[in-house]
């Protein structure tokens, strides 16, 4: 098998894993060493950079071959697919020939389990050593950590890469008995610890000393597969939530699950994947991560799902209308947070500009609110915006109305780097 036909299969085999962001990545330029991880974009894979701006990646697996029988996965060994592996000068070669054709510029590194964890571990460790001692590669590599494979080798992977993850991929206990007997809970939160603890450990070594090695400078991330059990969105919400105060992630990330394989304790492979419900669960992260929510407070166990017609933040508000409306020439910024329409960045520019003097309605367009959403939970100098009267049902049809031109279209395509092959 040529390399060209190797790439094919292990590029659409790691499609499904979303866990692929550079954020965080602050590689500095090295004399002697080529890429950066802030270089300029283009290529295959699209993420994003520290600074916000868009980079591309080789997103690949190592091997689809798998000890392991995970239901919902393309690659379980039972599955009767075409397997490849690629050797790490193979991978190795294939990056560098990417990088300095321009078509990429890092390095998403993924795998089956093969042979076992540790077997697995330190052929990737081999692949990324070639990288950046025999090519000097400086550029951004994410690799994903295998779960049951030694510290020691985690440790390794770390210091060689940019971010690492470890995939949870289904958020109960008892999802993973049923659909992945291979995994277990503790074999996938050890290394979650240990490279929390070891990053952490990185930077206080790197406050002492200049040019200690950096051990997974980006952090970590992982992945949660959404529709493949009865998990409601309030306990996968939880989990997160839990995730980024126990271990610290950079990132969870939500994948509506595709049925790729036929299983009966999966959903039928004609039904389609929950994308809604996948964008719904983006928006509420963002609400923990940034705006100081909990997941306790967007849902709770007699409403354990979110209600697809408004984003969650409409939800919250709508639930709560006794704190509204705000005055957004006293309110403090948590409060202005919780205002719908009014962001990060829009709630810092309101701060700023009443300092100034009182702010009124039909300035905050120009400061970035979300007139749209905003008008029905806020006042400026005690007023509402001229016009506008409402009841309850009218207050969510006019939220409905606002949102469904930003839904996410009910079909996708998934990027590739190779045209569809045809009969």
């Amino acid at each position: 098998m040529d390399t060209l036909e190797k790439l094919t299969i292990l590029t659409a085999a790691a499609k499904y894993d979303a866990a692929c962001t550079s954020s965080g990545a602050k590689r500095s330029p090295k004399k002697g060493a080529i890429g950066s991880t802030s270089s300029a974009p283009a290529g295959c894979c699209h993420s994003f950079s520290s600074d916000g701006r868009c980079v591309t990646l080789l997103k690949v697996l190592l091997t689809n071959r798998c000890i392991y029988d995970c239901k919902y996965c393309v690659n379980r060994r039972s599955n009767d697919a075409k397997r490849a592996a690629f050797t790490p000068e193979e991978l190795a070669d294939l990056t560098i020939s990417f990088y300095r054709r321009n078509y990429v510029e890092g390095l998403f590194l993924s795998s089956g389990v093969f042979r076992s964890p540790d077997d697995t571990t330190e052929l990737m460790i081999k692949t990324l050593a070639l990288l950046r001692e025999r090519y000097r590669f400086n550029g951004y590599i994410h690799a994903k950590a295998i779960p049951g494979a030694s510290p020691e080798l985690i440790e390794r992977l770390g210091f060689l890469a940019d971010r690492l993850s470890v995939n949870i991929e289904l958020p109960s206990e008892a999802g993973l008995k049923r659909l992945a007997p291979d995994k277990s809970k503790h074999s996938i939160l050890t290394p979650m610890r240990q490279i929390q603890c070891r990053n952490r450990q990185s930077r206080e070594e790197l406050v002492k000393y200049r040019h200690a090695p950096r051990f997974a400078p980006a952090g970590q991330s992982t992945q949660l597969i959404v529709g493949a059990t009865a998990d409601t969105d309030f306990h996968i919400l939880r989990l997160s939530q839990g995730l980024y105060d126990r271990y610290q992630l950079k990132r969870v990330f939500y994948s509506a699950y595709i049925p790729v394989v036929e299983h009966a304790l999966l959903p039928a492979k004609d039904v389609k994947p929950p994308l809604l419900r996948e964008h719904r669960l983006y928006q509420a992260d963002w609400l923990l991560r940034f705006y100081g929510f909990r997941a306790e407070e967007l849902l709770d166990e007699s409403h354990p799902d979110f209600d697809t017609r408004v984003d969650p933040k409409c939800s919250w508000a709508l639930a709560h209308l006794d704190f509204f409306p705000v005055e957004i020439n006293t309110a403090d910024y948590e409060a202005l947070l919780r205002i719908p329409g009014v962001g990060v960045t829009s709630a810092k520019r309101i701060l700023s500009a009443r300092r100034v003097g009182p702010l009124h309605t039909n300035q905050l367009q120009k400061l970035g609110v979300v007139m749209k959403r905003a008008q029905y939970f806020l006042t400026a100098s005690g007023r509402m915006a001229d016009g506008l009267h409402f009841t309850p049902d009218s207050l969510l049809r006019g939220l409905i109305a606002a949102e469904k031109p930003l839904l996410p279209e009910p079909d996708f395509e998934q990027l590739s780097l190779f045209d569809p092959v045809t009969a």
